[in-house]
């Protein structure tokens, strides 16, 4: 038996990049003598084991057949007389399709190194298209190495694959898995840009790929086009390193904008509320977390009133943030802030303007926190007040609150 060190982590230390999780195969060996060994086998669809020692994944050299639509259509042959070379060659791209022996030498029967220094992710051979999840792959690694471009080919095989209907059989879970992480990556904006140039975002995630087109007002959006504002809002998350939560939110605030009347247009008066819907129906295809889908609702319907709280009295705040869920709920409530600073500094000229809302709104919260609601709630009833009564007692001695505290008036005739 002879182990390689392969995949990503071979890749990311030519690249100087930190290596986290080191992925192992072995060669002439069977499960049975990996088990002898003390190896704990782990994987359910191929032989893969955990080395006894240091809990790293090894997996027995393996090929693979075409067997059915979809990334689940396979047939594995794991054997002792599988080779290195034939285990490499079904990989995806040729910068993953690099091992390592014990002594630190290479072998690199595909030219990873060359597409490395080159700057390039392209697929080791036609078999590529026989798995639609690298389509995701590829825009995922697309947004982690930003100085990379995927080849021509690539694209042009990735196109194919989508034109046949590939990216139709992807399951939910597994587009969202490659969605989140590509979310997740330094410049998520480039996994929407390679979706788009083969021609698959308009099969995964039509509700964004109609984005690209749809003017905005430019006294708010400098940029004009409503899916270059989107991706310049996710790389904002980057940036301020926000969490899933706030980038799926950013992800989905201005899907609405899509459905805009033509005639209406470049307003896109009461788009909160289509983004919801449609949200709502994506989170569902997808099967998103609950976190994430419940953020982004917020995030959708109240981010132009977060943005406008400023000409917001004492009592119009309160109500906001009843909205918001934010009495409850105030570090989500800090997420919805953060999601709705990345839309406003994802704009043409304005990534590195203060974001004045957040901390007004943080100050509000603050201030109706401090009232003791169930001192309010027992006078209240001491003169009589039963069930809403109690709780329009507690939001006016919030409003009276936040007003003392930001200097405002508190009306029960503002409306926010």
């Amino acid at each position: 038996m002879q182990l390689f060190e392969v995949g990503g982590a071979v890749r990311d230390a030519l690249l100087g990049r930190a290596v986290h999780d080191r992925d192992w195969v072995a060669v002439g060996a069977t499960p049975k003598q990996l088990i002898e060994a003390g190896y704990l086998p782990v994987g359910r669809d191929f032989p893969v084991f955990l080395h006894p020692e240091t809990r790293e994944e090894v997996a027995l050299a393996r090929t693979e057949r075409k067997t059915a639509p979809g990334y689940h259509g396979f047939a594995f042959h794991a054997a002792p007389d599988v080779s290195l070379e034939q285990d490499l060659a079904r990989r995806d791209l040729t910068i993953n399709a690099i091992a390592r022996t014990s002594d630190g030498t290479l072998i690199d029967p595909h030219g990873g190194r060359r597409d490395l220094e080159a700057r390039l992710l392209r697929h080791v051979s036609p078999a590529f298209a026989e798995d639609p999840v690298r389509i995701l792959r590829v825009a995922r690694f697309a947004a982690r190495f930003t100085d990379f471009e995927v080849a021509p080919e690539t694209i042009a095989l990735m196109r194919g694959m989508v034109a046949a209907g590939e990216a139709d059989a992807l399951v939910p879970e597994r587009v969202w898995q490659e969605l989140s992480r590509g979310l997740m990556e330094a410049r998520p904006s480039r996994l929407f840009d390679v979706l788009r140039d083969c021609d698959a975002l308009k099969r995964l995630l039509p509700e964004v790929e109609r984005l690209w087109g749809v003017p905005q007002r430019a006294d708010y959006h400098p940029e004009i086009d409503t899916g270059v504002h989107l991706m310049m809002v996710l790389d904002m998350s980057a940036q301020l390193q926000a969490p899933l939560t706030v980038r799926y939110a950013c992800l989905g605030h201005d899907l609405g904008k899509g459905t805009t009347p033509a005639e209406v247009l470049p307003r896109h008066t009461g788009h909160e509320g289509r983004s919801v819907m449609l949200l709502r129906a994506v989170s569902e295809r997808l099967r998103v977390p609950t976190d994430c889908r419940e953020l982004a609702e917020v995030v959708a319907r109240e981010h132009g009133n977060i943005h406008r709280s400023s000409e917001f009295g004492a009592t119009a705040l309160v109500r906001l943030l009843d909205r918001c869920d934010a009495w409850r709920k105030p570090a989500r409530f800090g997420e919805v802030l953060l999601a709705c600073e990345c839309d406003a500094r994802g704009r043409l000229g304005l990534q590195d303007t203060p974001y004045a809302s957040a901390p007004r709104l943080r100050a509000a919260l603050a201030a109706g926190q401090s009232i003791d609601t169930a001192a309010v709630a027992a006078g209240a009833a001491e003169r009589g007040a039963r069930g809403p009564d109690v709780g329009r007692a507690i939001q006016s001695a919030r409003g009276v609150a936040v007003a003392q505290a930001l200097g405002l008036v508190s009306s029960a005739a503002e409306d926010g």
